[in-house]
């Protein structure tokens, strides 16, 4: 007799499998011709991505339309364009491993809390899985010479010229602001690439507002799991309550003030801004929006 937990077990694995399944399905459905490494790299240069360029990358796969290779073609034509004479950067957010009292996708009872702060494993940059941030993401962080940093919450990864001074020294505290790598991208006038998302997704304002005074802005108390002098043990700081709600707003504003249209990469909506400008503007924006 076959055990009804497996049978249990099977049945669910199937049903998620068959929704993977049923979205591939309507990609190829949707999809002309596939896309292709060498397709991605000219699909890249035609947008404005240059050899040497330093780039964070927000992305869809599914948005790109089917790709031969899956995300492993869209990582090694962004490789391909850039060269070790650029850098590519992406957001590596290990939301799993973070205060439980804040969890609300979906919440968890606070009877589990203190079990949770007192078990979670410790962060570890190789074998860390990412939370929501995507395939793409999450091929990336495994890839060879790609480096990520240590913060347990809110990691980036990098690869190519600036990758490990963009990643080094990622402080517990203003995770998204200064010392942050965002703020090192700044810094290196970078810029963001969204492939396939919108911009509730750009962590580059996340530094806008750490950056910006505006009605209403505080900090609050965070917690990870991590390991310090070779013991693992829950660590709490200070850092920004963030808001992406008006990210959307941002955005668009942005771009009729830059009069700037998306080109295609694939299937998929691509936007390649200046991180600085973008930013800027961000700034000005939320202390002239964010009011009583």
């Amino acid at each position: 007799m076959v055990c009804t937990f497996f049978i249990s077990k099977f049945i669910k694995l199937g049903e998620i499998g068959m929704k993977n399944i049923e979205q591939e399905f309507e990609v190829v459905k949707n999809t002309k011709m596939p896309n292709t490494v060498k397709s991605l790299v000219n699909d890249f240069k035609a947008l404005g991505v240059e050899e040497g360029s330093i780039i964070i990358m927000h992305s869809s796969l599914s948005k790109l339309g089917w790709t031969v290779g899956g995300p492993i073609s869209v990582i090694q034509a962004m490789m391909e364009v850039l060269t070790k004479k650029g850098t590519l950067i992406m957001p590596t957010f290990t939301g799993g491993n973070s205060e439980p009292s804040r969890w609300e996708n979906p919440p968890v009872p606070e009877s589990w809390w203190e079990i949770i702060r007192q078990t979670s494993p410790a962060f570890d940059p190789l074998i860390s899985p990412t939370r929501g941030m995507g395939i793409i993401v999450e091929t990336f962080r495994r890839f060879p010479g790609v480096i990520r940093s240590n913060h347990p919450l809110s990691s980036f990864v990098a690869w190519g010229k600036y990758a490990k001074m963009i990643t080094k020294d990622h402080k517990l505290e203003y995770d998204l602001g200064e010392r942050s790598p965002l703020a090192k991208i700044y810094d290196l006038e970078g810029q963001i690439l969204l492939l396939g998302v919108s911009h509730s997704n750009n962590s580059s304002l996340h530094l806008a507002e750490n950056r910006s005074n505006y009605y209403g802005k505080r900090y609050q108390s965070q917690g990870s799991s991590i390991v310090e002098n070779g013991r693992r043990k829950w660590v709490v700081w200070e850092e920004l309550d963030l808001n992406s709600d008006d990210f959307e707003d941002i955005g668009k504003d942005f771009e009729i003030s830059k009069q700037y249209k998306p080109k295609k990469v694939g299937l998929a909506d691509a936007y390649l801004f200046s991180q600085q400008e973008m930013v800027d503007y961000a700034i000005n924006w939320i202390e002239n929006n964010r009011t009583k």
